[in-house]
């Protein structure tokens, strides 16, 4: 195997990339720390793992299998390839052949023919589902066992495969969609397995967070109620990444004080010595060399650094591969603003990114949202002498990158570092932050390593949502056997697929939280070896600072968890399935948690549940289930097929489809090309024709944003806070093709496609000319006063709300049309809106309070990520006027009541 210290090396081209590495950290290697097996731990299971090379578990799995086996609900939250999967495999496996014994030894008792314990694991993805079983059935094949009976099922499981997971598995492994949609709704077929149920196994739970978080934490009510009903009780197991709380966020999401849940998060693994480096792209001539010449505005997810008027920030999309959807990158989120005239309308706080495997962005022309400047005196520029646009770092002397001076993409330099890194022999992974990005970097890593060794470049691959489940296996189990050398990959092998003995990570881009950071960064020197990470920084002021900041990136403790299982928005829904399941009873209601009674209540008065002595009832002919999806995606997704064979290549997901399968669009799938004859919105599926061509094509696209009813309305003197319904409007109207790889723009087409809304709720307020006068804001530097205000609100707010940042989205405009005066927007991101706009509404003093104490206290002189650097802007965290945003909060708060 190649050394960590070679590898860097190798990177470093014998000094002549010396001036990109900006940081490097040893994290040193850990010794691991092994116990006794214990002694309840059934021993053909033992046997089976020692067969596979485990001795002895190491300490962190017996005590999570310990607390697991007594009966208490148990979170194991630790480092990637810590061996998670041993600790809720014991127990479970283990009293699942105790209680086959118990039926063997005396077959002639019903109650030990109904009550054979059964285990249901849970996962956010398909594809950890698939990985899971794989695993676990070379556990059982290697300790000779054939009375546990597993099987995957989801909602690519055929019916008669169904119906035999009903009535024999053992263990079955799902996700919460499968429970939402069809197990809880249809309990009683499921009613062998839900009576028998010993333990519920929740792997990588930390996915479960925001909105979808608090989807999940309502499903899993509803399922312990249900389970109740047929006599179980079952104990909860989850793995966790390393976070925050992990016992808090593990007891919120299952239901019950946080005092009953046992929490291990000492890793007791052996940790190989891990290097870390951070790496900044150097300074390019726009002409130099072909793919140097890939230049931020046409790198499918470096984000521009122009100053539009107005900006967007958007929800980001949370999602992983194995779901074949993307949460979140549904339609209307996807905002740039760029209308057929070519005025820019808006700008794109736009989030492909932090945790988003999605083609939101990829498929879109980052250059529309900065093509026409907007009036007024130097609009459109970044002048050196600006607030914002100068120093940047915590009273350092950081100079922010000079637009005029680009640096070489993120998406160039990873294939370059992807092909030394192969060359080298090396078996990496590269994360990106779409789709699109993961197939570039595939394919100009091959041709860099066809100039070398033809056989190196057949052994790269890229690896993304859109696949179909059998791709991804294949490709997954290339990866491990050491057939494929590389990947260049979405956040979709980021979860727990088991992908060990990997010599190097490589990550595009700030991924957006510290959990995904180590989550990636732990894939490198899986199973004790020595690793190698390489964060390579986007042309965005946040990445640019990180990589200059060390401590900012690799020192600062991980995040919470955060969700809201109370959110009425999201229970509602789930408590009129909950009652299509079984009427709901008034001694239950204090499992779904304080203010349900309040809640039914409310759906009683909309003819939603009927009202009687014996409980609350659902009497609609519909399926309660469908009144809710648990991840938002906005409708099914599309699927691309080849026209002449009809062979289905992938799919595409609903939001993104009119930005990136349109007609006359160039779709890639594992580095071929094919060109899309024809979208039918109507059927969901894109026609395609297999075509080598020599050109991209980047769509352009217009948002909207109007106010379509005021709820709630104050006035703080000149101020007034607003409350209510918007739309969030979007429209691709054209796109480009550009020549691969000079970027030269072949020609460009009109498209007619329909426009997609985003029906949602905002809190907005207004800041009049007197207001900004008062502050000193001129019109130069209004929009990165505004901007930089709202980036901060946006980060503050899930403190006083409870949801995740990437929940919310916003706008910031110097001049909106229905306000008529500079105005800051934050809105729900999900469609009829999910609470916290309407929180911040609530809070409003408060919440500007916090956020101008957070801007202002922050030691940093213009700007960082801990006050108002977003990692999800899609203007590339300009324009920023830091100490401009405190004096507009002081001149609002001025007005605010006492």
């Amino acid at each position: 195997m190649v050394g960590t210290g070679e590898l860097l090396d190798v990177l470093l081209a014998a000094g002549r990339r010396a001036d990109r590495l900006t940081h490097v950290r040893h994290l040193p290697a850990r010794e691991g720390t092994p116990v006794d097996w214990p002694a309840w731990a059934d021993a053909d299971l033992v046997a089976g793992y020692r067969a596979l090379g485990v001795e002895r578990p190491w300490r962190h799995q017996a005590l999570a299998a310990d607390a697991a086996w007594s009966g208490r609900h148990t979170v194991l939250s630790t480092s990637t390839g810590s061996g998670k999967s041993l600790a809720f495999w014991l127990p479970s496996l283990s009293a699942v052949r105790a209680q086959a014994a118990a039926r063997a030894l005396d077959p002639g008792r019903i109650e030990t023919v109904a009550r054979r314990g059964s285990v249901l694991y849970l996962c956010p993805t398909k594809a950890l589902a698939a990985d899971q079983r794989h695993a676990l059935d070379r556990v059982l094949h290697a300790a000779r066992l054939r009375d546990v009976r597993v099987a995957t099922c989801d909602g690519d499981t055929a019916q008669e495969e169904r119906r035999w997971v009903q009535e024999h598995a053992d263990v079955v492994l799902t996700n919460p969609d499968f429970l939402h949609f069809a197990l809880l709704p249809q309990h009683r077929r499921w009613a062998r397995l839900l009576g028998s149920l010993r333990y519920v196994v929740l792997d990588e739970c930390h996915a479960f967070r925001g909105v979808f978080g608090a989807h999940v934490a309502a499903v899993l009510r509803r399922l312990r109620r249900v389970a109740g009903t047929y006599g179980a009780d079952p104990v909860f197991l989850l793995a966790s990444a390393t976070t925050a709380e992990p016992a808090v966020s593990a007891a919120r999401l299952i239901g019950v004080p946080a005092e009953d849940v046992v929490s291990v998060a000492d890793d007791a693994s052996p940790a190989g010595r891990k290097t870390v480096a951070l790496w900044q792209p150097p300074e390019v001539a726009p002409a130099e060399g072909p793919w140097s010449g890939l230049l931020p505005e046409d790198d499918p997810w470096a984000l521009p650094l122009d100053e539009p008027p107005v900006d967007v920030d958007r929800a980001g999309t949370d999602v992983t591969a194995g779901t074949e959807v993307d949460a979140r990158a549904r339609a209307g989120t996807d905002s740039t603003a760029v209308g057929a005239d070519g005025d820019v309308a808006a700008g794109a706080d736009g989030d492909v990114a932090a945790g988003a495997d999605g083609d939101g962005a990829a498929g879109a022309d980052p250059t529309a949202r900065t093509a026409a400047p907007a009036p007024g005196p130097d609009a459109g520029t970044v002048g050196p002498a600006r607030e914002g646009s100068g120093p940047l770092g915590t009273g350092e002397d950081l100079v922010a990158d000079d637009p005029d001076r680009p640096r070489r993409s993120a998406t160039a330099e990873v294939a370059d570092l992807l092909a030394d890194l192969t060359a080298a022999g090396a078996r990496t992974l590269a994360f990106t932050r779409s789709r699109r990005a993961a197939e570039s970097v595939a394919t100009v890593t091959r041709e860099h390593l066809r100039e070398v060794d033809p056989e190196l470049a057949v052994a790269v691959a890229a690896y993304r949502g859109g696949y179909l489940p059998e791709e991804r296996r294949e490709l997954e189990a290339a990866i491990r056997t050491g057939r494929l050398r590389a990947l260049a990959t979405t956040n979709a092998l980021e979860l727990g697929v088991d992908i060990s003995g990997l010599d190097a990570v490589v990550i595009a881009g700030w991924p957006g939280t510290r959990v995904s950071l180590w989550q990636q960064a732990g894939r490198a020197g899986r199973a004790g070896a020595d690793g190698l990470v390489v964060l390579v920084a986007r042309e965005d002021p946040l990445d640019t600072y990180l990589v200059h900041h060390p401590e900012a990136a690799l020192d600062a403790p991980v995040e919470a968890t955060v969700f809201d299982p109370g959110n009425p928005y999201v229970l509602a829904p789930h408590l009129c399935a909950a009652a299509a399941e079984t009427p709901l009873r008034a001694e239950e209601l204090d499992l779904f948690g304080p203010g349900t009674r309040e809640l039914l209540d409310v759906l009683v008065a909309r003819g939603a549940l009927r009202r009687r002595p014996s409980g609350w009832y659902w009497t609609h002919a519909e399926q309660a289930a469908r009144l809710t999806d648990l991840r938002g995606t906005g409708g099914d997704p599309v699927r691309v097929v080849e026209s002449t064979t009809g062979r289905l290549l992938g799919t595409v997901d609903s939001a993104a489809a009119d930005s990136t399968v349109h007609a006359g669009a160039v779709y890639v799938h594992q580095g071929a090309t094919y060109v899309v004859d024809e979208l039918r919105l109507e059927d969901g599926v894109a026609l395609v024709d297999r075509r080598d061509v020599d050109y991209g094509t980047w769509a352009r696209w217009v948002t909207s944003t109007e106010i379509r009813s005021v709820t709630a309305e104050r006035r703080w003197g000149p101020v007034t806070w607003g409350f209510g319904a918007v739309d969030v409007t979007t429209q691709v109207l054209s796109f480009q093709r550009k020549r691969i790889p000079d970027m030269e723009v072949l020609g460009s087409e009109l498209l007619d496609l329909p426009a997609r809304t985003l029906p949602t709720t905002s809190v907005w307020w207004t800041a009049p000319v007197e207001v900004l006068e008062r502050a000193g804001i001129t019109v130069e530097t209004a929009p990165g006063a505004l901007h930089a205000a709202e980036h901060a609100s946006i980060g503050l707010l899930p403190l006083l709300a409870t949801c995740d940042r990437w929940d919310l989205g916003g706008v910031s405009t110097a001049l909106h049309a229905d306000t008529e005066q500079a105005t800051v927007f934050v809105h729900d991101a999900y469609p009829g809106g999910a609470g916290f706009a309407e929180r911040g509404y609530g809070l409003g003093a408060t919440w500007l309070r916090a956020t101008r104490q957070a801007i202002a206290t922050c030691p940093c002189r213009t700007g960082c990520p801990a006050c108002v650097q977003s990692p999800k802007c899609g203007n590339g965290n300009n324009p920023l006027e830091k100490a401009a945003a405190v004096r507009l909060l002081d001149a609002v708060l001025a007005h605010a009541p006492a």
